[in-house]
């Protein structure tokens, strides 16, 4: 390496090599007066000398006075995800949302808290590796979490990909294949982020960490599990509704931490019509897979880099707050072992898709909902108290939260209360003459 680049007149050193899964990194020190941009420039004569199919460069290393060359292995170590979740890190996380990555360059293994992400934009070209990656996430958190603690929305337009997963207890509704019913469900996950903002508001908390803290104490208040939103083909539903998913995707990536709802959203197709500006402003943390282009790699990660990767779960890296992304080689779960886990799970619990929020129900196409006794009584507490939120509901009339969360849509629905408005408690819209004059009438109807 160092005789290469003496012969195109560049003097640097190598002082360090590391060896990786997938690739050797040479870390070199150019000598006083050597431009980085010039060995940048020799990537594919440097590719042609060592006699490897890519040379990436990565200038400089972060936290090193030195570049990088990573030159490809010739015989590539597979990451298994076992030898992951055995690391020290994983097991001791209490997060109950910690996922493993695979490995570094290094060969020390990554693990990611997707709480702290808190939303991962996945892309790469056909075959990259993608889909292994996903199985990979949702395996580690299935080792991680019960169903009391983490739920799942999965999203597959392209049908056989997640459908190993129909039937575990952690699912909050069947996997949705249908991009039209995906559209919907995306917005009424908006919805129940509204309905969860509203609770945390009525009892002075910020997030779902200091309100389920509360549950311990409070035995009125039901434990609210994370929901984890995972969409494996983003560009079939921005086919289909892009102006809906869009919308949807961008409240959700804005505001939906505090809420413990998560974006995992993945594509093969990684063009600026499916990955849009308003989507990638608001979920910062990408993993690139291969892909065929400099500019899909811009569009992705918003520089170069992920052209030169070389496929089979070899990725860009690129959390929340890092300087630059960082190449890990994906941990590999086979559909065979997915599928053990997942009758496993199977068997240990029951699926119940009843108990929890209808993420498929058309409010503006619905019929009306069956009465609820309690409606009268809820119409005139909030306009008594000046105050409408479900926490409220639930202490005053003994009831849980679904049941709760519907009288103030419903409430919502006939203009007694106004609409979520992030932090800020509803506003009640009606007098006491008025809501009398809605009690009567609703009375009337439901006689």
């Amino acid at each position: 390496l160092e005789n290469t680049l003496q012969s195109f007149g560049v003097r640097a050193k190598v002082i360090h090599v590391q060896s990786g899964p997938t690739v050797t990194r040479f870390e070199v020190q150019p000598e006083a007066g050597v431009k980085v941009s010039k060995i940048i420039s020799l990537s594919d004569d440097l590719a042609l000398n060592l006699a490897a199919p890519l040379v990436r460069i990565e200038a400089p290393i972060p936290g090193k006075a030195a570049l990088g060359i990573e030159v490809p292995n010739k015989v590539v170590s597979l990451v298994y995800l076992r030898e992951v979740l055995e690391e020290i890190t994983y097991r001791q996380s209490s997060s109950p949302l910690t996922v493993a990555l695979g490995k570094d360059i290094t060969g020390v293994p990554v693990i990611a808290d997707l709480t702290k992400m808190p939303h991962l934009l996945i892309a790469g070209a056909t075959g990259a590796g993608k889909s292994v990656c996903l199985n990979t996430l949702i395996n580690s958190i299935l080792y991680k979490a019960g169903p009391d603690q983490v739920r799942f929305m999965m999203i597959d337009p392209k049908v056989v990909e997640l459908s190993v997963y129909n039937g575990i207890p952690h699912l909050l509704m069947p996997v949705l294949t249908d991009p039209r019913k995906a559209s919907l469900a995306l917005r009424n996950m908006v919805r129940e982020m509204g309905r969860r903002y509203d609770l945390f508001a009525g009892i002075g908390v910020r997030d779902i960490g200091a309100y389920n803290e509360l549950t311990a104490e409070e035995k009125d208040l039901e434990k609210l599990p994370f929901i984890v939103v995972l969409i494996d083909e983003l560009a079939d539903l921005m086919l289909v509704s892009p102006g809906e998913v869009e919308d949807a995707i961008a409240r959700l990536a804005q505001m939906s931490r505090a809420a413990g709802i998560h974006l995992i959203v993945a594509t093969q197709r990684p063009s600026v019509d499916v990955l849009t500006g308003i989507i990638k402003a608001n979920i910062t943390s990408r993993i690139a897979f291969t892909v065929s282009s400099q500019f899909d790699s811009r569009t992705i990660l918003d520089m170069a880099g992920a052209e030169k990767l070389l496929g089979r779960g070899d990725m860009l890296f690129y959390p929340v707050g890092a300087v630059k992304p960082f190449r890990v080689q994906g941990a590999y779960v086979s559909e065979a072992e997915v599928k053990r886990v997942t009758d496993f799970i199977k068997e240990q619990g029951l699926v119940d898709y009843e108990n929890g929020p209808s993420f498929l129900d058309r409010p503006e196409e619905s019929k009306e909902e069956e009465a609820d006794a309690l409606f009268g009584e809820a119409v005139d507490l909030v306009v008594r108290t000046g105050q409408a939120s479900i926490s409220l509901l639930q202490r005053r009339f003994r009831i849980g939260y679904t049941r709760a969360a519907r009288l103030i849509d419903d409430l919502e629905r006939r203009g007694i209360v106004g609409p979520f408005e992030g932090s800020k408690p509803r506003e009640v819209l009606v007098t006491q003459e008025q809501a009398a004059k809605i009690c009567e009438d609703f009375n009337k109807q439901n006689e």
